[in-house]
């Protein structure tokens, strides 16, 4: 081969490099490393996700390695990029090398076909120091046919600077907000938290979110209510139930009690029957946050499992399109590919049936299918035109395959039709309302295997019923008449699925999928990340999961309280930014206009924390030691008898254990069962907590829950250990040993490792670098500042915790 003749392809990761090289018509030898792939007109080499990062401060002045409030904002006029460890230096220099050579004429950049993507390339590109031309495989599909197609239908580089400046600016704005406000928090708020204080331009708004839903439920008053139900039947034994003006709260026992008493064992007359039609139409097809939802709702997962399975889908299995969408529509020059696919995805028993409907249409409805205009990185989540062998997957990704193959065969099908029947029947006056609703046509809902509806559950109105035929004018005898007492119940925790559509719309409350479309500019976060924000507040210790909910631990509550109304918990806010990035993506808005912004916003956000320097939280009172009497007082590390003017008698409950900060509540549980123990005069004495408390972390980083017991050791200290069985060591192994999968459930119902016996030390809150996300963005990069340059120094063991 000449100089200078080759093509250097970048994908994001190994096993899309590789994928390319089948799909190219080469023949390529693997280098030696292992770090690439030569043929004689191509080499393909690839990322491992994030090779560069933004640098930390310290990268600009060594003297901002120390945290001082004085040295706020730190806004750096160009950011630094530094290898993200020592192997992405590796795979960076293999990289540069292969860019400098002379035998490359040009570059591919074939990282995910998306703004991370774009940036992952960028970063590597400019630490490359080369000038050669480079143009860019947009992939939506990862079948060797989609990717041959892509490099016969490369688009410029130019092409997609915007989309770069987009992602560099999100980039250099997480990292700008974050790295000033956790700074500026930490310091501040040096004596109310142990540890780092993290604050993100996304992160933030999405606790307030969860940590002010959690407030409504604190506050929350339950208030009783009555409703009367009666059980009616007509002649022949045909029976149906009506509740009282259709489920009207009575505020009064007496009241309700009057209205049954009136009616008990009197005939009644069907006053009112009316049947209607109602027509339900097919879902739109998937993006990735309405397939995360539905998969949480219908699977218990979370998120980041649903992510990664999708993932799995795309580049292993070849299953389905790209995941990481924005979009529910097609565009139009997908419309040729619809049945083929369709014929395809048929070729398997349980799809055959729904698959022949849709061959069978000589005109496809595609009003709500098509739309080029709703269509920006890439369309919808469909299968792939190719046969897939579903044997080769895992259970996830069946489960994932399942949602995404039957949606797009729905949204063929035509519209459920159901006939409504509402019944209204007078009583001595009293009119009870009753509602029917019965499947007549399956339309779309076939696809699923629903040939007949189930009654839905109960509420207020007493749900659907499915009702015998009545007539208007008949009279039905009251055969039984209760009085239903309820009270009134606080706002749901939210859920992975409920937190992603919040985030979704910027916590806006919006159910209709068409409408929610319009603000999807508007959101928290994009598809892509919005697993990963979830996750990072997991990690950080401000949110835990307990079972499918998500709450906030006492840390996130008091870190969003001290903030208050502070711009940075502004889902609105924070909508409006993610809303201007795709603006620089559509060349509507400027880069350096947002950044300056952002630069703006950062400085007063330092000035506004910088009043937090007097603040105190307020610590709980756990009342008196039940080993000296003495005020047991919550501090930053534990609760504890002992104070400045008082040593107490060494009683302790040390806050950590396990990857969770143990709350006042469950601290208060433990003390008062040891109390009781004590009383009991049991030998030792042992405090325990009723129930399993959730928010644990294994070693194999899953979350489990597990009763807890409070007890002293050998030497006399006081500790908290797990109490249950698979937590006890075995005879002949080490205390700490890795608990089997089947220990304990995890919250995401995927089995967990919990840790034994684990040795207590002290912890000085960072939480470690942010994990990246392979082919999404990365976590707010404050999170790898705050742990490494958290002010507060590692201990080895534990000390007397301090009175603050």
């Amino acid at each position: 081969m000449s100089v200078a003749s080759k093509t250097l392809v970048v994908a994001e990761k190994p096993s899309v490099g590789r994928d390319i090289a089948r799909a190219l018509d080469d023949r390529f030898k693997e280098a030696k490393d292992g770090t690439h792939l030569v043929g004689e007109r191509y080499i393909v080499t690839w990322a491992i996700g994030h090779l560069v990062t933004l640098a930390e401060p310290d990268a600009y002045d060594a003297r901002l390695k120390r945290w001082r409030f004085s040295d706020l904002p730190i806004l750096p006029e160009r950011f630094k990029l530094v290898p993200n460890d020592a192997k992405s230096e590796r795979q960076l220099r293999v990289i540069h090398e292969l860019m400098r050579s002379d035998e490359v004429a040009e570059i591919v950049n074939a990282c995910d076909a998306g703004r991370e993507g774009e940036l992952i390339f960028a970063y590597v590109y400019e630490t490359a120091g080369v000038d050669k031309p480079v143009k860019r495989l947009w992939l939506s599909s990862m079948t060797r046919q989609a990717i041959r197609e892509a490099f016969e239908n490369l688009r410029p580089g130019e092409e997609m600077k915007r989309l770069e400046a987009a992602a560099r600016s999100r980039s250099e704005a997480d990292w700008v907000v974050g790295m000033n406000a956790t700074r500026a928090a930490t310091i501040r708020l040096r004596s109310a938290f142990d540890g780092a204080v993290s604050l993100g331009r996304v992160q933030t708004p999405t606790l307030a979110l969860v940590t002010r839903r959690e407030q409504q439920i604190r506050d929350f008053k339950p208030e009783p209510y009555w409703l009367i139900e009666a059980a009616f039947a007509a002649s022949g034994e045909r029976t149906y139930r009506g509740r009282y003006l259709g489920g009207k709260r009575i505020p009064k026992a007496e009241e309700a009690q009057a209205i049954a008493d009136a009616v008990r064992g009197r005939r009644g007359t069907i006053t009112k029957l009316e049947k209607s039609e109602e027509r339900e139409r097919p879902q739109l097809l998937y993006d990735l946050t309405s397939l995360q939802r539905h998969a949480n709702v219908l699977f218990g997962f979370s998120a980041r499992r649903t992510l990664n399975a999708a993932q799995r889908l795309y580049e292993e299995h070849k299953a389905i399109t790209y995941p990481r969408t924005n979009s529910r529509y097609l565009t139009g020059d997908l419309v040729s590919e619809i049945k083929p696919t369709a014929e395809l995805v048929g070729r398997n028993p349980q799809y055959a049936r729904a698959a022949e409907y849709v061959l069978s249409l000589e005109r496809l409805p595609l009003q709500r299918v098509v739309d080029d205009t709703k269509v920006e990185d890439h369309h919808a989540l469909i299968p792939t035109r190719a046969e897939h062998d579903l044997s080769k997957m895992g259970p996830d990704e069946l489960r994932i395959y399942d949602l995404v193959v039957r949606r797009f065969l729905a949204v063929f099908h035509p519209d459920a039709v159901y006939e409504r029947t509402r019944v209204e029947t007078t009583v001595e006056g009293h009119v009870f309302r009753t509602s029917g609703r019965r499947l007549v046509e399956a339309g779309w809902k076939a696809v699923y295997g629903e040939q007949a509806e189930e009654p839905e559950g109960d509420d207020d109105s007493g749900g659907d019923q499915l009702l015998p035929k009545l007539e208007r004018g008949e009279e039905v005898e009251t055969r039984k008449v209760d009085v239903l007492e309820k009270e009134t119940q606080p706002p749901r925790r939210y859920t992975d699925a409920s937190l992603l559509a919040a985030m979704e719309t910027a916590g806006r409350e919006i159910e209709d999928p068409e409408l929610r479309e319009a603000l999807k500019d508007s959101g928290i976060g994009t598809p892509a990340t919005r697993a990963a924000i979830i996750e990072r507040l997991i990690e950080v210790g401000y949110l835990e999961r307990d079972g499918r909910t998500l709450r906030p631990t006492e840390k996130g509550m008091q870190v969003i309280r001290l903030l208050g109304d502070h711009p940075l918990t502004s889902a609105e806010l924070t909508g409006e930014w993610e809303r201007r990035l795709a603006l620089i993506e559509r060349g509507q808005d400027t880069r350096p206009a947002f950044m300056r912004d952002i630069a703006d916003f950062t400085t007063k956000t330092v000035e506004q924390l910088d009043q937090l320097k007097n603040v105190r939280i307020e610590r709980a009172r756990l009342g008196p030691c039940p080993i000296c009497g003495r005020e047991i007082v919550e501090n930053r590390r534990g609760f504890s008898c002992w104070s400045k003017d008082d040593p107490g008698c060494g009683f302790v409950i040390w806050k950590r254990k396990a990857g969770k900060t143990l709350s006042a509540e469950v601290a208060k549980e433990l003390i008062e069962s040891l109390r009781a123990s004590i009383e009991r005069g049991d030998n030792p004495p042992v405090g325990r907590t009723e129930k399993p408390v959730t928010g644990f972390k294994g070693r194999s980083g899953r979350t489990f829950r597990a009763r807890l017991r409070l007890e002293r050791d050998e030497q006399g200290r006081w500790r908290v250990e797990f109490d249950e069985q698979w937590a006890q060591p075995r005879e002949g192994e080490d205390e700490g040993a890795e608990v089997p999968a089947s220990g304990a459930a995890t919250n995401d119902g995927s089995g967990a490792a919990a840790v034994a016996g684990e040795k207590e030390l002290a912890v000085d809150g960072s939480n470690g670098a942010s994990a990246s996300t392979d082919g999404a963005e990365q976590a707010e990069p404050v999170a790898a500042g705050a742990a490494a340059a958290s002010p507060t120094r590692r201990r080895a063991r534990r000390t007397r915790p301090r009175a603050s």
